[in-house]
Formats: C-alpha cells, structure tokens, sequence
C-alpha cells in the first residue's frame, strides 16, 4: 500500500509492475505501440495508487513550463482582483497555468518574489510595483538578463524597453477635477499618493492642469500626501484639510480606500456630501456604488488591464527578445454619481483635456 505522505510517481508504479518506466509513461499517455492489456493494468495500478501526473515536469522536460507568473502589491479591494480575473481568463484560453505572487507593497518581497518566479522556471511574468519599489530596479535585471519576459501593468517602472499596460491616469483625474469644478467646486483638495509611482504622478498631474485651465491656483495646503494607501490615511489627510482656516468644498481622491475614511470623517463633523463637500475618486471599486451618497469614481478598466497584459506576453513569447512592444494606454471613464453632484443630473457632460495637455509616464 503506497505511503499517504509520499507522491506516487511512475517509477513507484514501474517497479510494482516490473515493467521499464518508459512503458509505464506510453501507457499512461495511450501510446499505439503498447499493449490494450498492459494499458489496463498501468491504469488499474495507478488509480488504486492515486497517482497523479506531474504536468509541470513533463512539460519542463519539453522546455516549456506554460506558466506565467504574475506580482501584484495585493488583492485587497476591487483592482488588483480583477486584473486577475482578465490575466488568468486570457492565459487559460492559451493554455498556460498562472502563479499568483503578492509583495504586500514591499521591495524586498517583490525581490523574494522575482526569485521564486525565476526559480519555478515561469515563461514569463506580469508586474504591477509595490509602493516601496522607488528605483531599485535590480531584481527585474535579473529577470531580463535570464531571458524571462517582463510586463509591466499599473505601477510601471521608468525602464528603458519595458512594456507595460496602463491607464491614462493624467486623463481620469482631470475629467474628474472638471467635473467638480463644473458643479461649482472652487477649493478643490488632493489626497494624493506617492509621487514616485506612475499612478499617483499622473492623477496629481491631472488634478493640478485641470485646476489650472480653469484659472484656479494650485494650493499647496489643499494637497495631503498620503502616507499609506488605506481608511487610516484617508481619516488623517481629511481632519487636517478641515483644520485648514477655508476648508476645501471639493475632494479628488487619487485612490478608492482612502475615500471611505475622508467620508467617516466628513460625516463625524456633521458635514454633508456633497452639499458641503463634493468628492471623486479613483477607482470604481463596488463599494463606490454602495455607499452613501454613492461615489462619483474614475473606473480603471481593470478586467480589460489584465486581458491586455496577458497578450502582450504572450505577442513577446511568440515573437522572441528582439520585439518590444510600445506602451498599451487603456481610456478611462468618469462614472458621475450623487457624492459630486451639486447641480442637477443635466448638467454638462465633461470635458476631456485639450490635445498634447500632459503625457503619460
């Protein structure tokens, strides 16, 4: 009887047998040139043993391991999710299996992360940056320099020849700080996050030229740098705007999570939303559409992300090294809902940025 702690493998079944293990292996896989009977036995054996194959090593065997592996800072909330979902939709239907690695907004376990990746022998790996990921780049070196492709999607690094699947984010955030600005806002804040990630770069970008095209000056008190991307953030940034001698009449939040603490704390003080302060945020994480009052939320095209991410991987596996393809730059849509609405629902749809207003990083 074969031990419960220890993998039945085909030599386990080759030796109960007393066949060779090539003919074990040809059985198993229905090879013509082995006998009905043999099969029969091969089979009975190894359903009795509970054996399981190990696509994994047959495959490396090939030199193929048809695995991806993907990186991500968390799945907590709604984003990073459902990438997910469009990642492994995209690389099932091409046949590949996906290893999901979280860095917990980490370098040093992104590091850990790229390692074991290298180590599993992935084809390839999809990367959105930890929050603490600033210019240290050495562990995607040697990711490259072993011949892995890398695809960069959200947080992407400034890396010369990378590709990567991101959000216009300079263009959500301005249609989102016009839209407050056409409901009457005219001391907007910013919960801003870190500046050395391309995501919050760009949703500040935004906010302060949409202030800008609009002739209202962008204040440096009305702009709070979150120190984490949580509710505890979101609370501390929104007591110390109120605390400002004019508080803001408008709020453009560069991350959901945030928001919901911004929102404890405007309620707390009796504040109404968005009579007293208009908010908008990104991104549409379902709770956006459950709060009250609901969120006015730039969506990120998440599931579309990581559909599109897969296929860029997949374009760089098939074609080899020398094919880089360009910067994949995704719309986004500003989903207008009751916390921004000062003025009835007829109000005038906003506008996007001018043409050449800002670039994407």
């Amino acid at each position: 009887m074969a031990n419960p702690q220890k993998r039945v493998s085909i030599v386990d079944i080759a030796r109960q047998l007393g066949l060779s293990v090539s003919t074990v292996s040809r059985a198993l896989a229905g090879h013509k040139d082995i006998s009905e009977a043999t099969k029969v036995r091969v089979r009975q054996l190894a359903q009795e043993l509970n054996y399981l194959p190990n696509h994994m090593a047959a495959a490396l065997r090939k030199g193929h391991s048809k695995t991806l592996g993907v990186i991500v800072p968390h799945i907590k909330g709604y984003f990073f999710p459902a990438v997910m979902n469009g990642i492994e939709k995209v690389a099932s239907q091409a046949g590949f299996n996906v290893v999901l690695c979280q860095s917990n907004e980490d370098l040093q376990r992104e590091q850990r992360n790229i390692e074991t990746l290298l180590a599993a022998q992935v084809e390839g790996i999809l990367v959105s940056l930890s929050a603490t990921t600033e210019g240290q780049l050495q562990h995607f070196e040697q990711a490259r320099h072993s011949g892995t492709p890398l695809v960069f999607f959200d947080r992407v690094p400034d890396w010369p020849n990378s590709t990567a699947v991101i959000l216009d984010d300079f263009q959500g955030a301005y249609r989102a700080v016009t839209h407050l600005i056409e409901q009457g806002c005219t001391r907007i804040a910013h919960l801003a996050g870190p500046q050395h990630l391309n995501t919050s770069r760009n949703r500040y970008r935004g906010y302060a030229e949409a202030l800008q095209a609009h002739g209202i000056p962008v204040e440096e008190e009305l702009v709070y740098a979150l120190p984490a991307l949580n509710n505890e953030s979101g609370r501390a940034g929104m007591e110390q705007l109120l605390r400002l001698p004019t508080r803001p009449d408008g709020v453009f939040a560069a991350y959901a999570i945030p928001t919901i603490g911004a929102l404890e704390v405007l309620e707390e003080k009796s504040l109404r939303v968005p009579q007293d302060v208009a908010i908008a945020c990104f991104s549409n994480d379902p709770f956006t559409n459950m709060t009250r009052p609901r969120l006015t939320a730039v969506d990120q095209r998440a599931e579309q992300m990581g559909e599109t991410a897969v296929r860029l991987l997949l374009q760089l596996l098939k074609r080899g090294p020398e094919y880089t393809p360009p910067h994949i730059i995704l719309k986004p849509e500003l989903l207008i809902r009751e916390s921004s609405l000062h003025l009835p629902r007829q109000a005038q749809p906003v506008q996007p940025a001018p043409e050449g207003i800002g670039t994407i990083e």
